[in-house]
């Protein structure tokens, strides 16, 4: 039997153990999240989707990365910091991960396996092609602010591309799916 997304050991923004088996029952968004990059302004339509559905079941995770282009450079208590000053962001982050390469964290190795596939890539894959920007390809994670939505019972139900905004109405139908199951 393959190990659960609850199962994989997690550490909080502050330093406490966790995992997503903590959210148990609840829809979970999980986006690999950075401060200096910019997607960095998704922050805001994030914490007002966290706002809007957390009364139903919602809750949207942040997993800070320096994965691309050194776009998360901070500590967690910067990013922290950051994110509760700049966006006045209430839902869980996480420690700083790797969400692709040679040290790519086991959530996210579960996450692309199960969803190798990001709705809506195509765009901003083009767009960094035409900057000359290196890209990991499919299943490897894009760029900072993918989102994955994992279902009540723990399965990963759908990926969306990092410039899908959090008021996407596939995003939205996916989550609300799910919500409702």
């Amino acid at each position: 039997m393959t190990a659960s997304v609850y199962d994989t050991a997690l550490t909080t923004i502050d330093g406490a153990p966790a995992t997503l088996g903590d959210y148990r029952g609840k829809v979970l968004l999980v986006v690999n999240t950075a401060s200096k990059c910019g997607l960095t302004p998704q922050y805001e339509g994030l914490e007002k989707l966290y706002r809007q559905k957390k009364g139903d079941g919602l809750e949207v995770l942040g997993f800070p990365a320096n994965n691309f282009n050194g776009q998360e450079p901070g500590s967690e208590d910067e990013i922290k910091q950051f994110c509760a000053l700049t966006y006045d962001v209430s839902f869980p982050l996480f420690s700083k991960i790797s969400v692709a390469g040679a040290d790519i964290h086991p959530l996210y190795q579960q996450l692309t396996a199960a969803q190798p596939v990001a709705i809506g890539d195509g765009p901003l894959r083009e767009k960094l092609a035409s900057l000359d920007i290196p890209t990991n390809a499919a299943p490897a994670i894009l760029w900072n602010f993918e989102k994955f939505v994992i279902g009540k019972d723990g399965s990963v139900v759908a990926r969306f591309s990092p410039d899908t905004p959090a008021d996407n109405a596939a995003l939205l139908a996916a989550i609300d799916t799910a919500l409702a199951a």
